[in-house]
């Protein structure tokens, strides 16, 4: 098991370009689909509480992965597979920026990476309102949470229209989704 998250963190750190949001599609991809490790609710409950943490969301998901399914071990494992590909493509793209930095073809190869970032976390912010919104992340009428949609709602409203702080947004939806889940 620690092989397969050791070489599951890996892959995700070597093609997760665009930040932690990027990886959570890659991390669901590795964890759920390909190796069945966790359930699709499991690792939901575990990218919400990565997200709360302060920290880079993909070395939060790798940790808290690592812990559920092998421990401090665990932890140790998935968080090097998900640093060291980062860490080495870096330090490459950093000498070659600076070498190369005035060529206008290394501007366009970055120009042409932007939509697939964008694309890559849209993807992993659909799949999360999914899993908020529908019961086992299973897209019909008859299994929508309507308590998550109002508190989405809500949430987008206030942040949206009175730029309210998302520190408070966070705190106040968990405060009403608590609330509402003690009086249902």
């Amino acid at each position: 098991m620690i092989l397969k998250l050791f070489f599951a963190f890996l892959q995700v750190g070597m093609f997760s370009v665009g930040g932690g949001y990027a990886a959570i599609p890659l991390i669901q991809d590795q964890i759920v689909n390909i190796f069945e490790l966790m359930t699709l609710e499991e690792f939901s409950d575990l990218v919400t509480i990565a997200e709360m943490t302060p920290g880079p969301i993909s070395i939060n998901s790798s940790t808290f992965v690592g812990m559920q399914l092998s421990g401090v071990s665990g932890v140790l494992i998935c968080t090097l597979g998900c640093i060291i590909p980062s860490f080495v493509i870096c330090l490459i793209l950093a000498h070659v920026y600076y070498k190369y930095r005035d060529l206008g073809g290394l501007q366009t190869v970055l120009a042409s990476l932007r939509p697939a970032v964008v694309s890559l976390i849209g993807s992993a912010g659909l799949s999360i309102l999914i899993i908020g919104i529908f019961k086992n992340g299973i897209v019909s009428f008859g299994n929508i949470n309507f308590v998550e949609v109002g508190l989405f709602a809500v949430c987008l409203f206030l942040l949206r229209k009175y730029k309210i702080s998302p520190i408070a947004v966070i705190l106040g939806s968990g405060f009403a989704g608590t609330l509402v889940y003690m009086l249902i």
